[in-house]
This record gives structure tokens, C-alpha cells and sequence, in this order.
């Protein structure tokens, strides 16, 4: 199946006019070079694959629970902090009714009203592990995978799904390339020979390739934040990079612009690692 590249710049526009004077025969795109093709996916890729889509549902039912919870207790003036362990705690003192002093803050009413919520939660939580057991389980079989968990910010959850996803890394011709194909980086608009690339800035999400493979794009940045986040105490190359990237930026939303870059530059790390082999080296070098 042909593809269509959507970046605006002298060579596509070439391309496209061609394409537009000249119909295109049946089995004519074979012949092009230019052209890229998707491969036909096993049944057992597209079953990783459906196994992180039932994770992703999941795990957005949970939160959507998680926060109807927090919605109908604060009714009743009881609140908690943001973030999925004070969640937990309005759900633990929706079990028991009482906290940790023994008062009772939650009437039974309420608590028998919200009950089948609780339920649920619990039954996807016992889902989502038992699917995390499993995908833990496949990464220690497969070599690849295993080697792109050595990267800082990515685990068993984006190894697997990156796996899955790219069948052939051989497709792109470098790692930013492969960078474009997640959407980290910004849309290319050129013309004429000036190439007019948007800024890569979470205050504006739309400059970033709105095609590209969301649910990779999250699982690396998402990783890329826990490595910001957890930097201290490590000087690896990576880690180096980003505390300098980080330092340098005086903007105000300076960790999620740095969270991004460092997920461009994790993608490129998995480019390499996919293409040529090895393992992300964590020697430490000087600051």
C-alpha cells in the first residue's frame, strides 16, 4: 500500500505535480522510487498491537472513573490534591468511610451509591496488570526490545509498542526522519528554497506533525518527563544533555519544551539502535 509523504516542501510539490500531469497507471507507483509502501502486518503483530490498544482503552476508562469519583465526593466537600495516587486515597476512604483517625467523612449512603465505580476500578486494575505481565514477558524474549529498554525514559511498555509499531526501521532514511513519523518534530512549510519550519513549543502542540503516531508520541514523552524528572544522580550523556537543555531554557514552560526535545532526541537514540544494533551506553561523561 503506497504512502504519502505531508511535509510542503520543493521536492514533494515536484512530486505531486508529476503525479497530477501525468495519470498514474495501474502499477505504475511500484516503479518509483520515491514511493513508500506500508507492509502487510502478521496477525500476530497486530495482536501486540490490539494488546496495547486495549491497555490504552483501559487505562482511559480508569482515569475517566478515577475522576467521576473525585467529581461526586467533592460534592459532598471532600477534595484531594491532583494526581492518580491522591485519586486513590478518595477511593480507599470511599471503602472504608472513615480516614486515618477514624472519622467518618463519607456517609454510607454516598459510599453504597459509588460502590459499582470502586468495582470497576479495581477489576482494570487487575486487567491492565495482568496485560503489563504479559507484555513484560514478551520484551524479555525479544532482543530488540530488551536492547531499547537500556534507553533512559523508555520501558517494557514503549519498547513493546515500538516494536510493534515499526516493522522496519530500514524505511527511514535517519532518525529524524523517524523523529517526523512521531510528530516530534515540527511540520515542515518550505517553498522556493526557504524552508519554514514552526517552533517545537507545548504552548503551541499544532506546529507538531498532527499525523504522526500519537500513541508513540505520548509513551515518549511521557518517559522523557520521568527521566527529566529523575535526572539527578546520573551523568550519562543523555541526562547531561537534557539538565544542560534544561538550564539553558528561561521560558515558562521550559520542562515540557525540554520533556519534548528530549523525546526527539530518545527517538533518534532507538533509530540508531534498531538500524545499527547495540545497547545505550550509560558511561558517565563530564558535565
Amino acid at each position: 500500500m503506497p504512502c504519502i509523504r505531508l511535509d510542503k516542501n520543493d521536492a514533494v510539490d515536484a512530486a505531486a505535480i508529476s503525479r497530477r500531469m501525468r495519470s498514474i497507471r495501474p502499477g505504475e507507483a511500484v516503479g518509483r522510487p520515491s514511493m513508500r509502501f506500508v507492509p502487510v502486518r502478521s496477525i500476530d503483530n497486530q495482536a501486540q498491537l490490539m494488546r496495547h490498544r486495549a491497555r490504552e482503552l483501559l487505562a482511559g476508562n480508569r482515569t475517566r472513573m478515577l475522576n467521576a469519583l473525585r467529581g461526586h465526593l467533592a460534592e459532598i466537600g471532600v477534595v484531594a490534591a491532583q494526581g492518580a495516587q491522591h485519586a486513590y486515597e478518595l477511593k480507599r476512604l470511599l471503602v472504608d468511610g472513615a480516614d486515618e483517625n477514624g472519622e467518618v467523612v463519607v456517609p454510607d449512603c454516598v459510599r453504597q451509591a459509588l460502590a459499582p465505580l470502586v468495582r470497576q476500578i479495581d477489576a482494570i486494575d487487575g486487567e491492565l496488570a495482568a496485560i503489563d505481565d504479559e507484555i513484560k514477558a514478551l520484551v524479555k524474549a525479544d532482543e530488540t526490545a530488551r536492547r531499547l529498554t537500556t534507553i533512559p525514559g523508555i520501558g517494557p511498555i514503549t519498547a513493546s509498542a515500538i516494536v510493534a509499531t515499526v516493522q522496519d526501521m530500514g524505511a527511514f532514511a535517519s532518525g529524524r526522519e523517524f523523529a517526523a513519523f512521531l510528530g516530534l518534530t515540527p511540520r515542515q512549510n518550505a517553498s522556493g528554497g526557504k524552508e519554514r519550519l514552526g517552533r517545537i513549543t507545548p504552548a503551541k502542540p499544532s506546529v507538531l506533525l498532527e499525523m504522526g503516531d500519537r500513541y508513540l508520541r505520548k509513551l515518549l514523552v511521557v518517559g522523557a518527563c520521568a527521566t527529566l524528572s529523575h535526572r539527578k544522580g546520573h551523568h550519562d550523556a543523555l541526562r547531561v544533555w537534557a539538565d544542560q537543555l534544561l538550564a539553558r531554557k528561561e521560558v515558562r514552560y521550559k520542562f515540557k519544551l525540554a520533556a519534548v526535545a528530549l523525546a526527539n532526541k530518545v527517538a533518534r537514540i532507538v533509530f540508531v539502535l534498531m538500524t545499527r544494533g547495540g545497547e545505550y551506553n550509560e558511561t558517565p561523561v563530564a558535565a
